[in-house]
Protein backbone atom coordinates (compact mmCIF):
# COMPACT_ATOMS: atom_id res chain seq x y z
CA UNK A 1 0.00 0.00 0.00
CA UNK A 2 2.79 2.39 0.86
CA UNK A 3 4.51 2.01 -2.48
CA UNK A 4 1.30 2.36 -4.52
CA UNK A 5 0.24 5.37 -2.47
CA UNK A 6 3.66 6.98 -2.97
CA UNK A 7 3.19 6.54 -6.74
CA UNK A 8 0.00 8.62 -6.55
CA UNK A 9 -2.57 5.81 -6.66
CA UNK A 10 -5.63 5.83 -4.46
CA UNK A 11 -5.57 2.61 -2.46
CA UNK A 12 -7.89 0.41 -0.44
CA UNK A 13 -6.43 -2.05 2.04
CA UNK A 14 -8.14 -4.92 3.81
CA UNK A 15 -6.71 -6.89 6.71
CA UNK A 16 -8.26 -8.73 9.64
CA UNK A 17 -5.59 -7.35 11.96
CA UNK A 18 -6.50 -4.01 13.53
CA UNK A 19 -2.78 -3.52 14.15
CA UNK A 20 -1.96 -3.94 10.45
CA UNK A 21 -4.75 -1.55 9.47
CA UNK A 22 -3.56 1.04 12.01
CA UNK A 23 -0.02 0.81 10.59
CA UNK A 24 -1.38 2.02 7.24
CA UNK A 25 -3.26 5.02 8.61
CA UNK A 26 -3.27 7.90 6.14
CA UNK A 27 -2.54 5.79 3.06
CA UNK A 28 -6.09 5.45 1.80
CA UNK A 29 -9.30 3.61 2.58
CA UNK A 30 -8.64 1.01 5.27
CA UNK A 31 -10.95 -1.84 6.18
CA UNK A 32 -10.52 -4.20 9.10
CA UNK A 33 -12.45 -7.33 8.12
CA UNK A 34 -12.25 -11.09 8.25
CA UNK A 35 -12.72 -11.83 4.55
CA UNK A 36 -12.78 -15.58 5.13
CA UNK A 37 -15.64 -15.73 7.65
CA UNK A 38 -17.73 -12.65 6.87
CA UNK A 39 -19.28 -11.16 3.75
CA UNK A 40 -16.97 -9.44 1.25
CA UNK A 41 -16.69 -5.84 2.56
CA UNK A 42 -16.63 -4.24 -0.92
CA UNK A 43 -19.67 -5.70 -2.73
CA UNK A 44 -20.13 -4.36 -6.23
CA UNK A 45 -16.93 -2.30 -6.22
CA UNK A 46 -14.35 -2.73 -8.94
CA UNK A 47 -10.72 -1.66 -9.09
CA UNK A 48 -8.09 -0.87 -11.70
CA UNK A 49 -5.58 -2.97 -9.81
CA UNK A 50 -5.66 -5.71 -7.20
CA UNK A 51 -2.55 -6.79 -5.32
CA UNK A 52 -2.48 -9.89 -3.10
CA UNK A 53 0.65 -11.05 -1.28
CA UNK A 54 1.29 -14.02 1.02
CA UNK A 55 -2.39 -14.89 1.23
CA UNK A 56 -4.52 -17.71 -0.13
CA UNK A 57 -8.20 -18.35 0.43
CA UNK A 58 -9.42 -20.14 -2.68
CA UNK A 59 -13.15 -19.38 -2.22
CA UNK A 60 -12.34 -15.65 -2.40
CA UNK A 61 -10.63 -15.79 -5.82
CA UNK A 62 -13.81 -15.46 -7.94
CA UNK A 63 -14.81 -12.39 -5.92
CA UNK A 64 -11.39 -10.83 -6.44
CA UNK A 65 -11.53 -11.48 -10.18
CA UNK A 66 -15.06 -10.04 -10.38
CA UNK A 67 -13.72 -6.93 -8.62
CA UNK A 68 -11.23 -6.25 -11.40
CA UNK A 69 -12.22 -3.57 -13.95
CA UNK A 70 -11.72 -4.17 -17.69
CA UNK A 71 -8.05 -3.46 -18.39
CA UNK A 72 -7.43 -3.81 -14.63
CA UNK A 73 -4.27 -5.50 -13.42
CA UNK A 74 -4.03 -8.41 -10.99
CA UNK A 75 -0.73 -8.96 -9.18
CA UNK A 76 -0.81 -12.04 -6.97
CA UNK A 77 2.03 -13.74 -5.11
CA UNK A 78 1.81 -16.40 -2.46
CA UNK A 79 3.37 -19.63 -1.26
CA UNK A 80 3.40 -22.79 -3.36
CA UNK A 81 3.79 -26.51 -2.79
CA UNK A 82 7.33 -27.26 -1.67
CA UNK A 83 7.18 -24.55 1.00
CA UNK A 84 6.37 -27.23 3.57
CA UNK A 85 9.93 -28.53 3.09
CA UNK A 86 11.58 -25.24 4.06
CA UNK A 87 9.22 -23.58 6.55
CA UNK A 88 5.81 -22.08 7.08
CA UNK A 89 3.15 -22.10 5.88
CA UNK A 90 3.11 -25.84 5.52
CA UNK A 91 -0.59 -26.75 5.39
CA UNK A 92 -1.80 -27.66 1.87
CA UNK A 93 -4.73 -25.24 2.24
CA UNK A 94 -2.19 -22.38 2.20
CA UNK A 95 -0.02 -23.66 -0.65
CA UNK A 96 -0.76 -23.35 -4.36
CA UNK A 97 -0.55 -26.48 -6.48
CA UNK A 98 1.76 -26.38 -9.53
CA UNK A 99 0.29 -23.95 -12.09
CA UNK A 100 -2.76 -23.25 -9.92
CA UNK A 101 -2.67 -19.48 -10.36
CA UNK A 102 -2.67 -19.95 -14.14
CA UNK A 103 -5.82 -22.06 -13.92
CA UNK A 104 -7.52 -19.65 -11.51
CA UNK A 105 -6.85 -16.71 -13.83
CA UNK A 106 -8.34 -18.25 -16.97
CA UNK A 107 -10.01 -15.50 -18.96
CA UNK A 108 -7.39 -12.93 -18.03
CA UNK A 109 -4.44 -12.00 -20.25
CA UNK A 110 -1.40 -13.47 -18.50
CA UNK A 111 1.49 -11.04 -18.74
CA UNK A 112 3.92 -12.90 -16.45
CA UNK A 113 3.91 -16.06 -14.37
CA UNK A 114 6.51 -17.65 -12.10
CA UNK A 115 6.34 -20.87 -10.14
CA UNK A 116 9.41 -22.01 -8.25
CA UNK A 117 11.94 -21.62 -5.48
CA UNK A 118 13.24 -18.17 -4.54
CA UNK A 119 16.43 -18.10 -2.46
CA UNK A 120 16.26 -15.56 0.35
CA UNK A 121 19.69 -16.29 1.82
CA UNK A 122 22.59 -18.73 1.55
CA UNK A 123 20.62 -21.60 3.11
CA UNK A 124 17.07 -20.23 3.06
CA UNK A 125 14.33 -19.63 0.56
CA UNK A 126 10.69 -20.02 -0.24
CA UNK A 127 8.47 -21.65 -2.84
CA UNK A 128 6.17 -19.14 -4.52
CA UNK A 129 3.87 -18.55 -7.44
CA UNK A 130 3.47 -15.08 -8.94
CA UNK A 131 1.18 -13.85 -11.64
CA UNK A 132 0.62 -10.55 -13.41
CA UNK A 133 -2.58 -10.59 -15.44
CA UNK A 134 -4.87 -8.07 -17.12
CA UNK A 135 -8.63 -8.26 -17.58
CA UNK A 136 -9.14 -7.73 -21.30
CA UNK A 137 -11.41 -4.86 -22.37
CA UNK A 138 -14.93 -6.03 -23.18
CA UNK A 139 -14.81 -4.77 -26.80
CA UNK A 140 -11.51 -4.77 -28.64
CA UNK A 141 -11.15 -3.40 -32.14
CA UNK A 142 -7.67 -5.00 -32.25
CA UNK A 143 -5.56 -7.15 -29.92
CA UNK A 144 -4.36 -5.20 -26.88
CA UNK A 145 -0.74 -4.11 -26.86
CA UNK A 146 0.87 -4.69 -23.49
CA UNK A 147 4.26 -3.09 -23.96
CA UNK A 148 7.31 -4.92 -22.69
CA UNK A 149 9.64 -2.86 -20.43
CA UNK A 150 12.31 -2.30 -23.10
CA UNK A 151 9.75 -0.54 -25.36
CA UNK A 152 8.12 1.80 -22.86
Amino acid sequence: MRWLHAQGHSVVGIDQSAEAVAACEGLGELICADIENAPWPLPGRQFGGIVVTNYLHRPLLPTLLDSLLPEGVLLYETFAQGQETVGRPSRPAFLLEPGELLRLCQGLRIVAFEDGFEPTGPDTGRFVQRIAAVRPPSHLPAPPRYLLPAYR
